[in-house]
C-alpha cells in the first residue's frame, strides 16, 4: 500500500500518507502527513483541493536559491511556512534537478553527465545521511510533526521524489511502518509522474535536438538504488537506521513516542 493520492492537476505526485499500517498494526491518520513537490504549478482547481486538507505548517526542504527561480508556492489559508535547506552547493544534482523541471539550459551541467546522474544520484543519498544540512534540516522537521500544532504537516522540495522522499522515509520508520510499504510509496512517484516526465523530456529534445536523455532520465525517477544508497550509508555509519535516526537527528525514545501518539490512529 502507498499514499493516497490529492488529485492534484499541478502536483501529480502529492500524497497523503494516511493509512499505512506502523507500528503495533494502527495506521498513519488521514490528513496529518502530506508529501508533494514544490506548489508553484498548482491551478486554481487544485486550490481548493488543497484547502480543505488545511496544512497548518508546510516545511519547505529547498534552498532560498532554487526557491527564487521557481514559481512561488500557492498555499490556500495561512499556513505557517518553514524553510529547512536540505541542499549542499557541492552537489550539482539539486540545481541540475530545478533547471530541468524550469526547462533551462543544461549545458553548464556536462561533467555531472558526464559523472553519471546515476551515481550522482546515490552519492546524494548517501549525503542525506551524513550532510550536516541534510541531518539538521530532517531533524528538524521530525520535531515538527511531532507537535499538535503543525498538523497537518505539508512538506516538500522541488519535485517532491529526493529530499521528500528520504523525510517521508525517516518519518515513517520513525513510526514503525515497514520497509517493504516505505519502498512502495518511494517508488509510486513513478508512475504518478510518468505523463509530466515524457513531456518534460519531449520539450528538451525539442529545444535541445543534441540533449542525451538518457542522462536526464535518471534524475527525474526515483529507483530502489538510490534508496538502497542511503540505507546502506546509515548502516555504514551507525550500524543500523534506528541508530541513525536517533544518534544522526536526534530522533529518541521521547520523541518517537510523541510522534506516534500525534499521527497514528
Amino acid at each position: 500500500m502507498t499514499g493516497r493520492e490529492l488529485a492534484l492537476v499541478g502536483a501529480p505526485n502529492a500524497r497523503d500518507l494516511g493509512g499505512l499500517v506502523a507500528a503495533g498494526g494502527r495506521r498513519v491518520r488521514a490528513g496529518v502527513l502530506l508529501r508533494t513537490p514544490a506548489l508553484g504549478r498548482l491551478t486554481d482547481e487544485d486550490l481548493p483541493v488543497l484547502a480543505k486538507l488545511m496544512p497548518a505548517c508546510v516545511v519547505d526542504l529547498r534552498d532560498a536559491t532554487e526557491a527564487v527561480v521557481a514559481p512561488p508556492d500557492r498555499l490556500p489559508g495561512e499556513p505557517r511556512v518553514i524553510h529547512l535547506p536540505v541542499y549542499d552547493v557541492a552537489h550539482p544534482v539539486f540545481t541540475y534537478v530545478s533547471a530541468v523541471l524550469l526547462g533551462h539550459d543544461l549545458s553548464a551541467y556536462a561533467e555531472l553527465a558526464q559523472e553519471g546522474t546515476p551515481a550522482a544520484m546515490r552519492s546524494i543519498y548517501r549525503w542525506f545521511v551524513t550532510g550536516e544540512s541534510a541531518r539538521a534540516g530532517y531533524g528538524a522537521a521530525v520535531r515538527l510533526a511531532a507537535e499538535a500544532a503543525n498538523l497537518p504537516l505539508l512538506y516538500h522540495c522541488s519535485a517532491g521524489k529526493d529530499r521528500t522522499g528520504w523525510l517521508t522515509a525517516v518519518l515513517l520508520h520513525a513510526l514503525g511502518v515497514d520497509e517493504a510499504t516505505i519502498r512502495a510509496d518511494y517508488l509510486a512517484n513513478n508512475a504518478l509522474t510518468e505523463s509530466l516526465r515524457e513531456v518534460l523530456l519531449a520539450g528538451m529534445r525539442r529545444r535541445s535536438p543534441e540533449l542525451d536523455v538518457t542522462a536526464v532520465r535518471p534524475v527525474l525517477e526515483v529507483r530502489d538504488e538510490y534508496l538502497d544508497a542511503g540505507y546502506d550509508e546509515a548502516r555504514r555509519v551507525y550500524g543500523s537506521f534506528g541508530s541513525y535516526l536517533r544518534d544522526g537527528l536526534g530522533v529518541d525514545d521521547e520523541l518517537v513516542a510523541a510522534l506516534r501518539a500525534r499521527l497514528l490512529e
